[in-house]
């Protein structure tokens, strides 16, 4: 393995890590008998696009050398680790080039780690990557908390506009019309609910002398109804700290999410004794049974307020219980056992999850997509058709993208796998034991519309962990594409055809990934650099990424353990998609705080994009990506789950969490930390503006509230330096693309605070060379 990284590295270009004498620094602090150090970065930094393309391209000197000097005895010249802690989801080491399934003598995972114990302190509500942690890392997982959940709340304009929606509905007054309006398309709410006057959407700025009473009131009380989902939605309210207990106010906001609201005063405030006074814990339970034994005959009603209340009190009492985090990595230096737990979050997986400070798990994919699942994915995909078919004068799409990914896979117990499924005219059959042995296709009688054809985009962990499903899947296209049916009812058959007529090999196959043995579509690296040319680009390298077919009938002589390059059928699929579902899972990682889903979901539909033909207006035909955000419990399959479109949700999350001052106070109340999450999220802002659209007032709200802010710019810039640089240049760097239309003012300010920030990363950089 040492050859392979002098051959990658010359003498002349060793890497990031270098010292001025050239040689290779590994930094980190020394508490008594612990050493603290940052994991290297493993990329190449401006050069990205060498990770890319150089497909024999090793961890870079310094990045090895940090293994191997944890590795090393001190009479070697390293720091003879006994235990290596991976602290925070997640690193790197794990992701590198290697075995997908088991690590050999030439997977770097286990070069660098070898026989060095790896406790991985992970998030308790992620156990696909988990699962890679434990597989490729060796890692022993200790599970963590996801922070308290917050309500967004209406704030600044929003709230005012409350007031005067309020007042209006009450008087009818004409006199607000204008007011409730000119708030309305300063803040965007005109774009999700459009004021519609002779068939078109008004975009006036003034109003009408002449409108109607009935139709502005209509829109008003539409208006009203968005404001109430945005102050109901729910975001993580700052950062876990790993091992404290919560607080009587933290405890209430996940009892607040849990029940959705539901509970009482009273009943808050028994839940919150049970970890309090055990005497009145005491009398209660006393008063229950009393209650039971001379009341046989409760209503059900009463049952259920009781059933609820003794889960209000578990959830109270398993939560307190977040000390066994620290209790557990002690456990774990000291060579003992951590017990196992699923991984999941409270809303969707119930007490199940808790306490944390567990060894998680996930479950068993031979059972998806599970019976709840089977139902909600069916409902959501003929949703979907129903939002294509009124958007499009009633007419079919005739391929649908999919992104499958481990982690909603896990959680929704395979929700996307049904969508998939039920998108084509199948369904999951099961043998006596429960498991799933086989997807049967719909007879077209009962099924009443055309099979859509998938584009199925996985992602490496749902490649890598749900091998029989893929298995099962390509088993499915092959005979779809076969069927005895006309190719009007059957658009996979109807793409098999063309593509073979071209004389394409496998034209059947319908399941894309990375190359195997690697992840990522390298879309957020390009992104983070600020190396990229145009949105087209960013779909070229998603695409660039993704050729790799995978199924039973790939791989090398068909044993499926690898996959086949086939970018002929990827670009047909491509070509021909029209609609790009993303399902979103948990209300901590939604399509604004991570780096993944417009690297993802989002450059995928550029590259589809990047394939239409120009139409007469001199542009691509835009493709839609709708968003189904999947937060309530898998077992709860008469739930209303929505779909919205992209854009809906981008305004959605950046109302509720980025823009809203609650939100903001929380992460910056974290410090360091905090501050880092902001500067994250102003970097994705770039990359959804580049593969989907970010409105004006979003860019315009983000720079008042993080940079213009004369109060919130000191406090990130103590807190976290680099990060309120990052948070700077990503304005500018919006403005600079043609993403966002400032005024010359605001852009005098903010180069004047990037240079006033580049100035003091010197002056620090500078006490420690």
């Amino acid at each position: 393995m040492s050859k392979k990284v002098r051959r990658a590295w010359s003498e002349k270009d060793r890497g990031p890590g270098l010292s001025s004498k050239g040689e290779m620094v590994v930094s980190g602090l020394q508490v008594g008998n612990v050493w603290i150090t940052v994991q290297p970065l493993l990329g190449v930094e401006g050069d990205p696009m060498r990770l890319l393309f150089q497909r024999n391209l090793t961890p870079h000197p310094q990045y090895c050398a940090c293994y191997e000097f944890m590795g090393l005895s001190e009479k070697k010249g390293g720091i003879g680790a006994q235990t290596v802690i991976h602290l925070g989801m997640h690193g790197t080491v794990e992701w590198l080039p290697g075995q997908p399934l088991g690590n050999d003598r030439q997977s770097w995972s286990d070069e660098l780690l070898g026989g060095l114990p790896n406790l991985y302190v992970y998030a308790a509500n992620n156990p696909s990557e988990s699962i890679l942690a434990k597989r490729r890392g060796y890692g022993t997982l200790i599970s963590y908390n996801v922070p308290p959940y917050g309500r967004a709340g209406l704030y600044l304009e929003l709230a005012n506009l409350k007031d005067l929606l309020n007042e209006y509905r009450t008087s009818e007054s004409t006199d607000l019309r204008q007011s409730i309006w000119s708030i309305c398309q300063r803040c965007g709410i005109d774009n999700e609910v459009p004021l519609v006057i002779s068939g078109n959407a008004y975009k006036e700025s003034e109003l009408p002398e002449n409108i109607l009473s009935e139709i502005f009131y209509t829109w008003a009380k539409d208006v009203g109804n968005y404001l109430e989902l945005l102050q109901e939605r729910l975001f993580s309210s700052g950062l876990h700290i790993l091992g404290s207990k919560p607080s009587e106010d933290d405890l209430r906001s996940y009892l607040s999410a849990y029940f959705k609201d539901t509970l009482s005063e009273e009943e808050y405030k028994i839940a919150l004794q049970s970890i309090g006074s055990k005497n009145e814990n005491k009398w209660w339970d006393i008063l229950m049974f009393l209650k039971n034994l001379f009341h046989d005959r409760r209503d059900e009603s009463s049952r259920e307020n009781e059933a609820r209340m003794a889960v209000a009190k578990e959830v109270v009492s398993l939560l307190s219980r977040n000390t066994e985090e620290l209790d557990s990595v002690m456990t774990g230096l000291d060579g003992g056992y951590i017990p196992p737990a699923p991984g999941g979050d409270l809303l969707r997986d119930g007490t199940a999850v808790l306490p944390t400070g567990r060894n998680i798990h996930a479950l068993d994919p031979y059972r998806m997509p599970a019976e709840g699942a089977w139902i909600r994915g069916r409902k959501i995909a003929e949703d979907t058709i129903q939002q294509h078919l009124i958007k499009n004068n009633g007419a079919y799409p005739e391929t649908v993208a999919c992104t499958l990914w481990g982690l909603d896979t896990i959680k929704t117990r395979g929700e996307s796998i049904a969508i998939v499924l039920a998108l084509v005219g199948a369904k999951p059959i099961k043998e006596g034991t429960g498991r799933v042995v086989r997807f049967d296709l719909i007879p077209l009688d009962e099924l009443k519309r055309p099979r859509i054809d998938v584009l199925a985009s996985l992602s490496g962990i749902f490649r890598d962990s749900f091998a029989n499903v893929v298995d099962l899947l390509d088993d499915m296209f092959e005979r779809c594409a076969q069927a005895d049916e006309p190719i009007e009812m059957n658009f996979i058959k109807k793409h098999a055809m063309e593509l073979e007529s071209e004389g394409v090999e496998r034209p059947a196959a319908r399941l894309f990934s990375n190359p195997p043995g690697d992840y990522g579509s390298m879309v957020n690296e390009v992104v983070g650099t600020g190396d990229w040319q145009d949105s087209e680009s960013l779909g070229e390298t998603w695409k660039g990424r993704n050729v790799f077919s995978y199924g039973r009938n790939e791989g090398s002589g068909g044993q499926g353990i690898s996959g086949t390059a086939r970018p002929a059928v990827l670009d047909k699929l491509l070509s021909s998609t029209e609609r790009v579902i993303q399902e979103i899972d948990s209300v901590e990682y939604g399509l604004t705080d991570i780096q993944e889903y417009y690297a993802n979901t989002g450059a995928m539909r550029k590259a589809a994009e990047n394939r239409k033909a120009v139409d007469s207006t001199g542009k691509k035909k835009k493709v839609a990506l709708s968003v189904v955000e999947a937060f309530g419990s898998p077992s709860d399959s008469n739930a209303k789950v929505p779909v919205r479109d992209v854009e809906d949700v981008l305004r959605l999350e950046y109302r509720s969490k980025l823009l809203n001052p609650k939100w903001r106070d929380a992460m910056i109340n974290q410090g360091s930390g905090g501050a880092y999450e902001v500067s994250q999220r102003m970097t994705a802002m770039v990359g959804w503006a580049a593969t989907a659209k970010v409105d004006k007032f979003v860019f315009d709200q983000a720079a008042e509230r993080y940079a213009l802010d004369e109060e919130v710019a000191r406090k990130l810039q103590k807190a976290n330096p680099e990060a309120f640089k990052n948070v700077v240049r990503r304005l500018l760097e919006a403005s600079g693309r043609g993403m966002w239309n400032a005024d010359d003012d605001t852009l005098r300010k903010l180069r004047e605070l990037y240079s006033d920030a580049d100035d003091l990363i010197e002056q620090v950089d500078s006490l420690y060379n």
